[in-house]
């Protein structure tokens, strides 16, 4: 693995996709960290850091949507929204291109439908932009109705309408910068543009819990602390749990697929053996993020009604949804299961895939062709859905486990499972696997099989854009070089309490 993180700076193409790649990704974390002009964020970062420390977890919509945006929401930043709205736009769009037959054939339409649903896409995620911003503005002038508990004082330093205008205006921005970037890695770069944004956000607190993990072993005297053997448990846990995520994102049936001979003018077609993978987690992470955010709704719900009208059932009932409860872990795995069966349903397509197969002589041996077939591969992936929301639902709620029974602090047993792990397991596996595939198109090992494969033509153009010159990304370096150097100036002058 590591003679193929060498070989990897020795092609100059993916060389530069990777520079590029980091280059971008950093511009996105100076944007998280950027303060809304007006705004005094940190009564907020104070108020989340408190309730972490005391429950344990933040337990609220917003606490999950903070952790998509790698902490820019708590911080008030101009990418307080992340890339959030452009996700949430390529998710109705998904799901109305297999329920509306105009956007049906529009996808099916090659690189121009494609592209007129990216441009609407682009729109949808504007509009949304500036609904959620117009609401986040209002929450911040009253921090009290979007935090719930939060007693501190007002973030706002300027006048109200000026700030709702130019927040708005900001934020607005913000995500589209963000968009920007995430399509730009995507062509430029080395491939999942989107996915690596969240990734980087949510990796963004792994220093974090790194200290807390030393402060859990290394405490003051007549404090107790864990052994070397709890140590040693859970870097074990850690390996185990990781393990488990990838075998769950990379679990998949082959079912074998033979295709007839048949004889086009004087030559013979066909003929060959192949499979179609059938994926495990086919929905990948997405019941998990609808199950954690549907139970949080009623929850708020509940909770503000029953303390306006002081209904004791109400919320008691509320408390009976909050994360500890065995209420609340059955209502996710129910969710979890209904949810992975829905985008199962939406997304995948037996009668198609059947009809593809026998259009181009293909056929599943012992399975006669059309019907048959469609319904051979619905019956297995309702089997493998099964399976795959079940290890969902194990992964979701181990890190409750930890936190409630162990006592393992939030920022620690965060990364051992959970929405956000499964995220990070995910998008490091897909960029491996780009790089990789550039690798072995120069006659380079890679980094998820073992041995030496040689490409058949060693300059196999890439399915991506193309990428950035070397001078190009070299002269990016520099200038964000510069704005590094000036944050830790001024880090280190408002720490030593030369400016305040």
């Amino acid at each position: 693995m590591f003679s193929a993180f060498s070989n990897s700076l020795k092609i100059p193409e993916l060389r530069s996709r990777i520079f590029y790649t980091f280059a971008l990704l950093f511009v996105a974390r100076v944007g998280a960290n950027i303060p809304l002009p007006g705004l005094d964020p940190r009564p907020l970062m104070d108020f989340f850091a408190d309730q972490s420390a005391t429950s344990g977890t933040t337990g609220s919509l917003m606490g999950l949507y903070n952790m998509f945006t790698g902490g820019a929401l708590t911080k008030g930043a101009i990418c307080a929204l992340g890339i959030m709205p452009y996700i949430s736009a390529s998710i109705i769009f998904q799901l109305m291109s297999a329920v509306v037959p105009s956007l049906a054939r529009l996808s099916q339409e090659g690189d121009v439908g494609r592209q007129k649903l990216t441009q609407y896409t682009r729109y949808l995620a504007v509009a949304i932009c500036v609904i959620q911003a117009v609401l986040l503005v209002l929450g911040l002038e009253n921090p009290a109705s979007l935090f719930g508990g939060y007693t501190g004082p007002s973030l706002i330093l300027v006048n109200k309408t000026w700030f709702m205008f130019t927040s708005v205006v900001f934020i607005t921005a913000g995500t589209m910068l963000l968009m920007w970037l995430g399509e730009q890695i995507t062509s430029r770069g080395i491939g999942n543009g989107v996915s690596l944004l969240i990734t980087v956000g949510i990796l963004a607190d792994l220093p974090g819990a790194a200290q807390t993990t030393w402060q859990l072993f290394t405490g003051p005297v007549g404090v107790d602390k864990p052994g070397p053997l709890i140590a040693v448990f859970m870097v074990a846990l850690f390996i185990i749990v990781t393990m488990g995520i990838v075998l769950v994102v990379q679990g998949q049936r082959k079912i074998p697929v033979q295709y007839a001979k048949r004889v086009v003018g004087n030559k013979v077609m066909g003929g060959q053996s192949s499979f179609l993978p059938l994926k495990v987690n086919y929905s990948g992470v997405m019941p998990v993020i609808f199950a954690s955010a549907i139970l949080l709704f009623p929850q708020q719900i509940f909770q503000m009604l029953g303390g306006a009208m002081e209904w004791r059932w109400m919320t008691r009932l509320a408390a009976d949804l909050l994360r500890g409860d065995p209420i609340y872990y059955v209502l996710m795995a129910s969710l979890i299961l209904f949810f992975s069966y829905f985008w199962v349903s939406v997304m995948f397509k037996p009668i198609q895939i059947a009809d593809d197969l026998k259009k181009y002589g293909g056929y599943v041996p012992g399975v006669r062709p059309g019907e048959p077939t469609a319904k051979f591969l619905d019956f297995i992936m309702t089997r493998l859905t099964l399976a795959g929301s079940i290890f969902l639902t194990v992964i979701a709620i181990f890190p409750d486990v930890l936190l409630f029974n162990f006592h393992v602090p939030q920022r620690v047993a965060s990364f051992f499972g959970g929405t956000g792990m499964l995220i990070t397991v995910g998008v490091v596996l897909d960029t491996m696997r780009q790089v990789e595939t550039y690798l072995l198109q120069r006659h380079y090992d890679g980094f998820l099989k073992k041995g030496r494969i040689h490409a058949r033509n060693p300059n196999v153009a890439s399915a991506t854009g193309e990428a950035a010159d070397w001078k190009t990304v070299s002269r990016l370096w520099y200038v964000l070089g510069g704005l590094f150097l000036i944050g830790l100036v001024s880090w280190y002058l408002m720490y030593s309490g030369i400016i305040k």
